[in-house]
């Protein structure tokens, strides 16, 4: 048996390397494996998020805005380009650029830190051992204290639509294209399917997504998502709703897919390539031994309490492989309180104020009950707007589309949500998160002094048009 530690993190990604750093700082012995290889065979930290998630897919949207931006709208500031092009080969080196340094810099901070790297497969035996298989194929078995799952998710695959990591690709194959597709299909209009239907679009692409649903980002503010359609289809996105795709047929360098549409009839496009982003699932494969004692609930997540513990005393899972939504923030702080609980420490995380973010342009983003979730709770509520075509600062920079919205409920001015589709709508909705945290109202909001000219007055005057009391548009009725 070779060395123990305090806590092993299986999986280094959001959750798992902030999980292995905090538990460091506490003065833990601490461990985190990881089995992400990169080109070159060697491990490296950052799991799918620094990869070929959330980092390299925002590399990406940022360049191919920034193209289109010079190609298209440098000439409302007065500035003439000509000959603009983009050159995909170097959009995709300066991707990789930024993966290289973000995974190093986890390098830096485990050795700043004192965590150690094991590279390799981890799998979770009984008694809180820990089974890492190295690259080599050499098995080692760690024991420890307490052990921390964090092996994340993986892209959901469809039968109608099986990726050949050439024509058909998942959202990993999206971030490596060499060229621009000239007729890109997408599977699934949700945050990663519209992301990626973005970049492309931008530097060229015809681009169709087809989503299963009825509805158009149905989890999301209905006006918000309404009002997102609308913007996006005008940027040239051709967004169907209730189109099930039930077969694709690869003929060469292109593929016909075959989905039903709203009336249940038979349609086909044909595509240079095409994208599957129907979802995720929890990772877990190879990840539990028969007796480890941890067990998966119905939807095959890693079943956990609201602290992050599983079944087995002293095993912990966080991130995505746990219940709740799959995003790299929420993953972070779970890390860090269940650190901080292993320390004997009370962390906790409230899970109703955890932002989410679609980034698109403009970038759409909420925190907090939809409209639609204040209503079916037969809750008393308040609404304010604020359209950024009224906002000065938004003007001036030419970012006008979109509209913040705050729900507060009626009696008590609680903020209950805020959705926002707008520039900057990923940092704006953060400053209504933090009022959230500390019980604010609408009033407190409204009362509070914003600079100006910012966006940032967007959100304040949405806070005064909860109670009618906006000053840059025309009141609704008080509900």
């Amino acid at each position: 048996m070779s060395e123990k530690y305090d806590v092993i993190v299986i999986g280094s990604g959001p959750a798992g390397y902030v999980a292995a750093i905090r538990a460091a700082q506490l003065g833990l012995k601490t461990a985190c494996v990881e089995k992400w290889k990169n080109e070159e065979g060697k491990g490296v930290n950052g799991g799918t998020c620094l990869n070929v998630g959330c980092i390299p897919s925002k590399a990406l949207l940022d360049s191919s805005y920034k193209y289109h931006e010079a190609k298209e709208d440098l000439g409302l500031h007065g500035i003439s380009t000509s000959g603009v092009e983009i050159n995909i080969p170097s959009m995709i080196a300066r991707k990789n650029q930024i993966i290289k340094n973000l995974t190093g810099g986890i390098a830096s901070l485990f050795k700043a830190n004192g965590v150690t790297s094991l590279f390799g497969t981890g799998k979770l035996l009984a008694g809180k051992k820990v089974e890492v298989t190295d690259f080599d194929g050499k098995v080692t078995v760690y024991e420890a204290e307490n052990v921390i799952l964090a092996s994340g998710s993986s892209p959901i695959n469809i039968p109608p639509a099986p990726v050949d990591n050439d024509v058909i690709v998942n959202s990993t194959g999206a971030l490596e294209f060499t060229e621009v597709p000239k007729r890109l299909g997408v599977i699934g209009a949700g945050v990663i399917g519209l992301e990626l239907g973005s970049v492309w679009n931008r530097v060229g692409s015809k681009v169709t997504v087809l989503e299963a649903l009825d509805s158009f980002l149905a989890i999301m503010d209905q006006q918000i998502a309404k009002e997102t359609q609308k913007i996006l289809t005008k940027q040239g996105l051709d967004i169907r709703t209730s189109s099930r795709v039930t077969g694709s047929k690869v003929n060469g360098k292109e593929v016909t897919v075959t989905y039903l549409d709203k009336d249940g009839k038979e349609q086909h496009e044909t595509f240079d390539k095409l994208i599957v982003c129907v979802g995720r699932r929890p990772f877990t494969e190879n990840l539990l031994a028969a007796d480890s004692g941890v067990n998966l609930d119905e939807r095959g997540f890693i079943f956990v309490n609201e602290q992050c513990e599983t079944n087995a005393p002293g095993v912990w899972a966080i991130g995505d492989v746990v219940r709740g939504p799959m995003l790299a923030h929420k993953g972070s702080e779970e890390g860090v309180m269940v650190a901080e609980r292993i320390a004997g420490q009370k962390s906790q995380i409230n899970y109703d104020i955890i932002p989410n973010v679609i980034y698109t342009h403009p970038e759409v983003a909420s925190v907090g009950k939809t409209e639609e979730q204040v209503k079916a709770s037969g809750e008393p509520y308040n609404v304010g707007t604020f359209p950024f075509a009224a906002s000065g600062r938004a003007m001036a920079a030419n970012e006008t589309h979109g509209l913040v919205k705050i729900i507060a409920h009626a009696e008590t001015d609680r903020i209950l949500g805020c959705h926002i589709v707008g520039p900057s709508a990923a940092d704006l909705v953060q400053q209504v998160a933090i009022a959230m945290e500390f019980g604010s109202s609408a009033e407190d909001l409204g009362m509070m002094v914003f600079g100006h000219p910012t966006l940032s007055e967007a959100i304040h005057e949405a806070a005064l048009a909860v109670h009618g009391h906006a000053i840059h548009i025309a009141n609704k009725k008080k509900r």
